[in-house]
């Protein structure tokens, strides 16, 4: 791969095979490249093409010529989310009225398949449809046409047979109030309000945009109203118009493309450590694809795991109108979807879906999206593997081509490493959580609890706490009533702690554990994560999940949350070295170190250093980069951007937060001299 090419390819080279243990510890499940298919392994896509590039994946590029529609499959009837399987986003939608309708007479999805001789006459005045996409695309006209050929009852021609009236909305987002409204409503642009129509073709461009949702309405026409004055309008079928297909022509990169999985089942239990890609942003220039370093595309990838197949409980209704769990045939051959009438569901009969419930005891949640290559799963283990990738786009040339998605896998150290945190002075909080004040010290008790099913799990013997500013190590306890050891080694690091401890972890001998370490929090809730990992072992650190682990500790979490009455600006505790900087090489004063501690920020914030004479100029300005709650530390020269020192005198420094609403900054005077 030639250095001009500047992808963000990563290289990793494990020697594993693609799956299964292959007499290392550490192995790789690998979608795409060299790994496994992409189009054998997935349960849902929209929008993505599988054909472009040999092994890899990326956005389909929507060609002028042809309806958007003809991209997309899998087509639901139905608006209702209790439809089976169905995920929003994960699958395009056409339904008539408010809800929809699978019956051959009224089945939307008729009208976006391609065969204009699958057909449903529009309707009477009032009547609408509504189609999802499921994601936005850049779209720049719609239409509908007459079947070529057939007849209504009256002998009339279909082709002739036009829409006499109506209305076309349409929208990139969807909100609850019009997707479930009972009644029709606009849902956003009105790109045609024709009240008088003649064309059997009807085509309306409108400026191109970013299109997920549109909306059609066969609106009252001069004859409806004649009809109706008439008295015959209530039996009168003929002239209502009747649609062969919609058409919707859009040009250019979906603003993203969807990709879930299936769900793997990996060799055995695994423990799981970095994921992986390997991805090159791209740009369509002359219709053609080209790599593009600065092109505005990203991705997007979520994982989840499991100890069974299917992370869904299925209920039917017994006779008392109680739920009982199902199997998933059953539920999906077996029982009948719950009745709609009267504006609202009729159920609780037996042979009647309930509800789906997610399996929570054995499925984790979608984990948060990862979007650098490398990172830490973070999730328990299991047997079970699923991922889900969404293609992100910012304009309409540009997207990302993903050659392959990597897991790296490990056998568990234990079936289950739980544990609790709770402060050292209050482990049973009446309220059940942990409460502390902003930025004050505070000695915390960590409780870990093991469980082993399986003679191959080795176990472990050191344990890494993210306490996510500087830790102080207390002491370590071990057994149960806990008495006091020596751990073997502890690393206080920026960030957390690392025990070493002096006897290992095992199935043979698993000993309850306490650590107390003092630290302080800096974020309105924030989460002691911890993994356990063997020191000799060639496997992956297997995180550690909340649970109920000590008696003596009752807060099940390892989160802890600020007072309430916590209060604390952005910034404070902005202190200086020295009062004069003295910046002439002797080793005394010649710089600056700024300390100072960032509160209430959930995500990295840039951050940048300034100095200003006392009429408020700038004179010195040092960016710091993106920086987290917590305590901070920085150095300033004494020195202009230019490299030159400033004069003798007084100056004002100050720390400042740029953020999208404002600015927040401290301030304090600084002496120089020689």
């Amino acid at each position: 791969m030639s250095h001009g090419m500047r992808s963000i390819w990563l290289q990793l080279y494990l020697g594993l095979s693609a799956m299964g243990w292959s007499g290392a510890e550490i192995s790789t499940l690998k979608l795409g490249g060299s790994g496994l298919g992409w189009s054998a392994n997935d349960t849902s896509n929209v929008l993505i093409d599988f054909a472009a590039a040999p092994g890899a994946i990326q956005p389909v590029y929507l060609r002028p010529d042809r309806t958007a529609f003809s991209y997309l499959n899998n087509w639901s009837a139905l608006r209702d989310p209790r439809e089976l399987g169905f995920v929003d986003g994960e699958r395009p939608r056409m339904w008539r009225g408010w809800r929809g309708d699978e019956s051959p007479n009224s089945n939307g999805t008729y009208l976006v398949d391609g065969d204009s001789t699958s057909i449903n006459i529009s309707g009477r005045a009032g009547d609408y449809y509504t189609i999802d996409l499921a994601v936005p695309v850049p779209a720049f006209r719609f239409g509908f046409f007459t079947p070529p050929r057939g007849f209504r009852l009256s002998g009339t021609p279909l082709s002739e047979d036009v829409v006499p009236a109506f209305e076309i909305t349409i929208a990139e987002e969807g909100t609850p109030n019009w997707l479930e409204n009972l009644s029709y409503q606009r849902i956003g642009a009105v790109i045609a309000d024709v009240r008088e129509n003649f064309s059997n073709n009807v085509q309306i461009e409108f400026p191109t945009q970013y299109v997920r949702y549109i909306r059609y309405l066969r609106k009252e026409s001069a004859q409806d109203r004649i009809l109706a004055q008439s008295g015959s309008g209530a039996q009168n079928i003929e002239g209502d118009g009747t649609i062969g297909d919609f058409e919707f022509f859009a040009e250019g990169i979906p603003k993203v493309a969807n990709y879930v999985s299936q769900i793997f089942s990996l060799e055995r239990e695994a423990n799981f450590g970095r994921l992986f890609f390997a991805a090159t942003p791209m740009r369509m220039v002359d219709g053609e694809p080209v790599p593009a370093p600065e092109a505005a595309a990203s991705l997007k990838i979520e994982a989840r795991t499991g100890w069974d197949d299917d992370p869904n409980i299925y209920y039917e209704y017994t006779n008392t109108g109680k739920k009982r769990a199902v199997s998933r045939q059953r539920y999906e051959f077996e029982l009948k979807p719950p009745h709609f009438s009267g504006g609202r569901f009729q159920e609780g009969k037996p042979g009647i879906r309930a509800a789906i419930a997610y399996d929570t005891e054995n499925w984790t949640y979608w984990s948060h999206p990862f979007v650098r290559s490398g990172q830490a799963l973070g999730l328990e283990g299991g047997a079970y593997l699923q991922l889900k990738i969404a293609l992100e786009s910012g304009v309409f040339a540009d997207f990302i081509r993903l050659d392959s998605v990597w897991v790296e896998q490990s056998p568990l150290l234990a079936r289950l490493v739980a544990g609790e945190v709770a402060r050292l002075d209050d482990p049973r909080p009446a309220r059940g959580f942990t409460q502390v004040e902003l930025g004050e010290p505070v000695d915390f008790v960590y409780a870990i609890k093991a469980d082993f099913d399986d003679a191959a799990q080795e176990g472990f013997d050191a344990l890494r706490i993210s306490t996510h500013s500087q830790a102080t190590f207390r002491g370590l306890e071990v057994g149960e009533p806990p008495r006091a050891v020596e751990p073997a080694q502890v690393a206080e690091e920026e960030r957390g702690l690392v025990v070493y401890l002096p006897q290992k972890i095992s199935r043979a001998r698993n000993l309850p554990l306490r650590v107390v370490f003092g630290s302080r929090i800096f974020v309105p809730a924030q989460t002691f994560e911890a993994e356990v990992f063997a020191r000799e072992g060639e496997g992956l650190p297997q995180p550690v999940q909340p649970g109920d682990v000590a008696v003596e500790v009752t807060t099940n979490s390892l989160r802890v949350f600020a007072a309430a009455e916590s209060s604390r600006k952005l910034i404070e505790d902005l202190r200086f070295s020295t009062a004069i900087v003295t910046p002439n090489g002797d080793g005394i004063n010649d710089q600056l170190v700024v300390s100072y501690s960032l509160f209430r920020l959930p995500e990295p914030i840039p951050v940048e250093l300034n100095v200003r004479d006392l009429r408020g100029v700038s004179l010195v300005r040092v960016d710091l980069g993106r920086q987290r709650a917590g305590q901070q530390q920085v150095a300033w020269d004494g020195r202009d951007e230019e490299g030159a020192r400033l004069t003798p005198g007084l100056y004002l420094v100050d720390i400042a937060i740029k953020s999208a609403a404002a600015t927040f900054r401290q301030v304090r005077p600084i002496g120089i001299a020689y």
